[in-house]
């Protein structure tokens, strides 16, 4: 190991004595940390009941629309690579204003877009500031609680994970029925600007910066990965729209240069990570149970977004509900992903992931099996209740894999570990999206060129894209199965070397 490294980790030795002589600072970090991350998180799906309502107010279709949340997501895909960097050479003040200034702007400039351009951008600039935020409030947490206390602090932080979302087209849905979409934007800057002045005056240094060179030549290839994939997904879904237009760019091109520059990537890493200089550092995929924990996190993540993305527009176009009904909804799911958070993290500290994991991805993989089933007809009672147990089997899912992942790997990999997750886990819910919408799309015009009505034909291409979703979630079963807890310095230490 290197000098840079050895010292690094010397220092992280020391925070375990850091959290018991000063736990007020801490836990009032950790607080701030929390709420400005649930106010960043929330705004990754205030959108995605609004589709079906921007889609005829702006005159555009579902898959320009989607870009809204795909841009999100793959901006935050791009970015949170280098969130590791950031975490690296900045202490925790600075970083926390960076991201929620940025936030705030891009709040800012969506609710005062005329049109969907504009609106997108600042998405985009929001989401630069989403993705510094998880990996910080996850690298902090890991740094200054003990293994012990993890589970319980992981499942707080899994309320803002996981809740924020999935209240998130609740709000949208109250604030579309009362107002115009530009009030999602207005009613948040307010709470973005309150939170971004009160960490100014509270927020306090609590890591220990060392110097770490940025390798420009990794983060040029990890936007052309990440983005080549995503847009490939998304062009996919977008010339199925437009059946008939002629696509400028052929469709197979933006998926080929994301994979070819995903390999030169990974290459990259593996040569830069013995010195380390990499961006993301490879290293900690040698732990089994990181390794697993990513794979469930991508199948968990592509079926989250997937079906937060459907549901509205199954409900408002099949179902014939509007948008505050759609997000009345979805609110009891979120609410008891919310009380269970800290619940399944005591739980997690007794018994271990596996005995939460493998029911939590049972529930999931059942719903999705039974989404496979609606039609025109359906209850919107059995809706309600499929999200509820849907959001279970999420709830017992995030907290054990994002503990048990990041508590497997050495300590001074916990900013690569925290962001490549973070990258995974955005990657997959853009991922889920585009191809939920894409599946979508083509289905229900083939079926339309069969003769269905409108109605019909798009409940059968929301059929189609449920029953792939199902298929994969059969994995994140599989997975479950191989989540281990780290104990103490034993698993972590050899998993991690």
């Amino acid at each position: 190991m290197s000098t840079d490294a050895t010292h690094f980790d010397a220092s992280l030795a020391g925070a375990p004595p850091v959290a018991h002589t000063d736990r007020a600072r801490n836990k009032l970090v950790i607080a701030l940390l929390l709420v400005s991350t649930f106010v960043v998180f929330l705004n990754e799906t205030i959108m995605s009941v609004a589709i079906p309502h921007l889609m005829v107010d702006l005159g555009v279709s579902a898959g320009a629309a989607q870009w809204l949340t795909t841009g999100f997501l793959l901006t935050m895909a791009v970015v949170i690579p280098i969130t590791g960097f950031l975490l690296q050479v900045l202490n925790t003040r600075p970083i926390f204003l960076l991201a929620m200034s940025v936030f705030t702007a891009g709040t800012l400039l969506c609710a005062v877009s005329p049109g969907l351009e504009l609106l997108i951008i600042g998405r985009v600039v929001q989401a630069v500031g989403t993705a510094i935020m998880m990996p910080l409030l996850m690298t902090t947490v890991m740094t200054l609680v003990p293994p012990e206390e993890r589970g319980r602090t992981m499942g707080n932080t899994s309320i803002v994970m996981s809740v924020a979302p999935a209240i998130g087209p609740t709000i949208g849905g109250f604030i579309l029925a009362h107002f115009e979409w530009r009030w999602m934007f207005l009613l948040v800057l307010p709470i973005a600007i309150g939170a971004l002045m009160l960490g100014f005056r509270k927020i306090q240094n609590v890591s220990t910066p060392r110097p770490s060179p940025l390798d420009v030549v990794s983060v040029i290839l990890s936007a052309f990965a990440f983005g080549g994939l995503i847009y490939g997904l998304s062009s996919f879904g977008e010339s199925f729209a437009h059946q008939g237009e002629p696509s400028a760019i052929p469709l197979w091109l933006p998926i080929a240069v994301g994979v070819v520059a995903m390999v030169a990537f990974v290459w990259r890493q593996l040569r830069l990570q013995a010195d380390n200089k990499a961006l993301l550092d490879l290293r900690v995929f040698r732990s089994r149970t990181y390794a697993v924990s990513v794979g469930m996190m991508l199948i968990a993540m592509m079926a989250l977004f997937g079906t937060i993305i459907l549901l509205p527009i199954y409900t408002q176009n099949v179902v014939g509900l509007d948008t505050l009904q759609t997000g009345l909804l979805l609110l009891p799911g979120g609410l008891i992903m919310g009380i269970m958070g800290p619940i399944v993290g005591r739980l997690y500290d007794r018994v271990g992931p596996t005995v939460l994991a493998v029911p939590g991805a049972i529930l999931v993989s059942a719903v999705l099996w039974a989404l496979t089933t609606v039609g025109t007809g359906t209850s919107v009672w059995a809706l309600m209740a499929g999200h509820m147990v849907l959001s279970v089997g999420l709830a017992l899912i995030f907290t054990p894999v994002f503990t048990s992942s990041m508590g497997s790997v050495r300590k001074e990999l916990y900013s690569h570990a925290s962001a490549i997750l973070g990258s995974v886990q955005q990657l997959a819910g853009a991922a889920g999206i585009a191809l939920f919408i894409a599946l979508m799309t083509i289905r229900t015009a083939a079926l339309t060129a069969e003769g269905l009505t409108p109605v019909e034909a798009l409940a059968g291409g929301i059929r189609s894209a449920f029953l792939v979703g199902a298929i994969i979630s059969l994995g994140a079963i599989v997975a479950a199965f191989f989540i281990r807890k780290p104990e103490g310095s034993g698993p972590a230490g050899h998993g991690g070397h």
